[in-house]
């Protein structure tokens, strides 16, 4: 039975937020027939002061040249933010574009001709991220989409970006907002100039995503990581398809909560690890000091609750095409004290749900078990987690050993037993787990240390089915085996009842674009248009 989810309020560790009693509307472009100050983005946001909104009208907005943060030119990006307390707010999600694309092409064209591939560099093209929050707290972006940033050789690809500092490990930004948001790509150029990333946090502390939208990414349409047990995040009304992966989240945990989202025709659904690559690993949904979390009531602060996740069998994903076992809903490798709560979870033809580990290379293997699986590497084990009250149906339908709804292995024993109750079968079926029985052996969510489950013939189908080897382990597919392969690179166009921001001038001081007296009249009359109308998720 679903259940109304409250989300927990985000609170920001910033110092102070600026004041808006001296907030000043930059605006850029135009807004019903009038002008604003400014013709880029760029432009505007460097003439911005903490506490200032930036308000954006309907066009294709491109850029001529990148800018790139102190001491890091491998982070290129069209649009970058450096001051904190910026609002920054297009006026209708759907005709204020941030577009990758050359300037004087068509709005995010699919032609290859029209793709910018980034600032030269003496291993080529670095590509081009797109709007990139430096370090800068409390920021908010609202109410538009961003377009074919493409990957190249730095560290590019990303549509929309709040980074603490990549690859430093530690928290260096606190606080965001992103809303009504959609990022997408029309071009995939291969695994080296393919879109990577939709929305994506890293290395940050507390923050909110609502009513946001990705599709076509080669990696994964929404990202958290790198924040550890400090990522205190939300996400509420996502929608993300057509990627490799729905979503993905490395190394992020303590008070994370994904509520009332969608992850459909994805490679894979959504998936949540520990991992060398994006340190610090490893990932851990227990709440900090020791809490209890007012949503599960244990000690898991890191909830995926009241989601959807369904038809995750897409091999045809762009560029890298699939980052994981294809045809799986939801899949907890190296995870660890996580819950998967109320979520209806149907027709992945591999796996409805996966808990496993994680093996990796490279190092320091932190959290990890260092060469278990072989010299150099580094082995996550999941433990701890729990899924209860979901509603599963038609997953397996590949046919091959082990597929259906819930699957498990470790390789280590003595850690925290995952549990699982109040799971049920669409129609009143029995659920397809491997090991049988998993449900009713392991009903308890009460920390007793379980022994290891190595599941080998499970083990084989996840390699199998993700073209993947391990050290010391036979080739994978058995003859009789079937997955998906890719045959074709598919690119998605954009779904078309993606909804704007109802009311874009609430809360704005007033402005040309917003006067007082107009800004309280629509946002009455568009409050009133907007009762009763079902969102695109709601039930």
């Amino acid at each position: 039975m679903r259940r109304s989810v409250a989300l927990p309020l985000v609170i920001c560790a910033c110092a102070a937020l600026a004041s808006t009693a001296n907030a000043r509307v930059l605006r850029v472009g135009s807004y019903h027939g009038i002008r604003g100050q400014y013709h880029s983005i760029q432009s505007a946001v460097d003439a911005a002061r903490p506490g200032d909104w930036i308000l954006i009208g309907p066009g294709d907005y491109k850029s001529r040249f990148s800018r790139r943060p102190a001491g890091r030119p491998d982070l290129p990006a069209a649009i970058l933010i450096t001051t904190p307390s910026l609002r920054i707010r297009g006026m209708d999600r759907n005709t204020v574009i941030v577009d990758g694309t050359r300037p004087g092409s068509a709005r995010c064209s699919r032609n290859p001709a029209a793709q910018n591939l980034g600032p030269p560099s003496r291993r080529g093209r670095l590509g081009l991220n797109g709007i990139m929050v430096w370090k800068a707290d409390n920021v908010w972006v609202q109410n538009l989409t961003a377009c074919n940033f493409l990957g190249g050789a730095g560290d590019a690809g990303n549509e929309i970006w709040w980074n603490g500092g990549d690859g430093s490990g530690k928290i260096g930004g606190w606080g965001f907002q992103g809303a009504y948001l959609t990022a997408t790509s029309t071009y995939d150029g291969g695994p080296r100039n393919a879109a990577g990333y939709g929305i994506f946090s890293s290395d940050w502390s507390g923050g909110a995503w609502n009513e946001i939208y990705a599709s076509n990414f080669d990696d994964s349409g929404l990202y958290i990581g790198a924040c550890q047990q400090a990522c205190n995040q939300t996400i509420s009304r996502a929608w993300s398809e057509f990627n490799a992966l729905g979503y993905a989240g490395s190394n992020s945990g303590g008070r994370i909560v994904i509520a009332h989202s969608q992850f459909d025709h994805n490679g894979l659904g959504f998936v949540v690890n520990s991992d060398n690559d994006d340190k610090p690993p490893p990932q851990n949904g227990s709440c900090p000091h020791n809490a209890i979390s007012t949503i599960t009531h244990t000690h898991s602060c890191w909830v995926f609750i009241d989601n959807d996740v369904e038809d995750n069998n897409d091999a045809d994903v762009p560029g890298r095409g699939p980052a994981g076992p294809v045809g799986t809903g939801v899949d907890l490798t190296g995870a660890r004290n996580d819950t998967v709560m109320d979520d209806e979870i149907e027709r992945n033809d591999a796996w409805g749900v996966l808990f496993v580990p994680h093996p990796d290379g490279g190092g320091p293997c932190t959290g990890g078990t260092k060469n278990e699986l072989g010299p150099g590497s580094c082995n996550f084990d999941e433990w701890g987690d729990a899924l209860l009250g979901n509603l599963f149906g038609d997953n397996g339908s590949y046919g091959n050993p082990t597929n259906g709804d819930i699957a498990e292995l470790n390789f280590e024993s003595g850690h925290s037993t995952d549990c699982y109750r109040g799971n049920i079968e669409q129609g009143g079926g029995v659920l397809e787990t491997s090991p049988a029985d998993l449900q009713q052996a392991h009903p308890k969510c009460d920390g007793s240390p379980a022994p290891a489950n190595k599941n080998p013939i499970l083990l084989s189908e996840i390699l199998c089915d993700a073209r993947l080897s391990l050290p010391g382990v036979s080739p994978a597919c058995l003859p009789s085996d079937h997955y998906p392969r890719r045959s074709r690179v598919l690119m998605h166009p954009l779904p078309g009842n993606l909804p704007a921001m109802p009311a874009p001038c609430t809360g704005v001081p007033t402005n040309p674009w917003c006067p007082a007296r107009t800004s309280r009249l629509r946002n009455r009359r568009e409050r009133r248009n907007l009762r009763g109308r079902p969102h695109h998720l709601e039930r």
